[in-house]
């Protein structure tokens, strides 16, 4: 492969670290990204990503697909247009209390519902 085949990745995370630069294969999916991201993610952070799903990566202003390659979101996305230069995605966590709501909704009693009607 040539180097137009490799792009050259940094991930800035939410306290403004980084991590990378690397360099990847265009034929990447964005899930492989993250999951490279979740085994490079710094051992000082609290709430390190377990899963790809906790994890959303951002370029351009635009969440990328996990299904997606770095190919097809280049040609969605400004990512890498020069040669030589370092493009920065914005990593962001989905908050751990979404998934405890989700248990606690699924471990509460189904509420009744009471429904009123009054026709004047």
């Amino acid at each position: 492969m040539g180097d137009e085949d490799w792009i050259e990745l940094k991930f800035r995370l939410a306290d403004g670290t980084d991590i990378g630069p690397s360099k990847y294969s265009q034929l990447m999916t964005v899930a492989s990204l993250k999951e490279k991201i979740i085994a490079q993610w710094p051992k000082d952070k609290e709430n390190a990503p377990k899963l790809i799903n906790e994890v959303k990566l951002i370029n351009g202003g635009k969440i990328l697909e996990n299904n997606t390659t770095l190919s097809e979101a280049r040609s969605l996305l400004p990512i890498g247009e020069l040669p030589g230069i370092v493009t920065t995605m914005h990593v962001v966590l989905r908050p751990p209390f979404f998934e405890k709501k989700k248990e606690k909704l699924q471990n509460d009693p189904p509420m009744k519902s009471h429904c009123v009607c009054c026709i004047l």
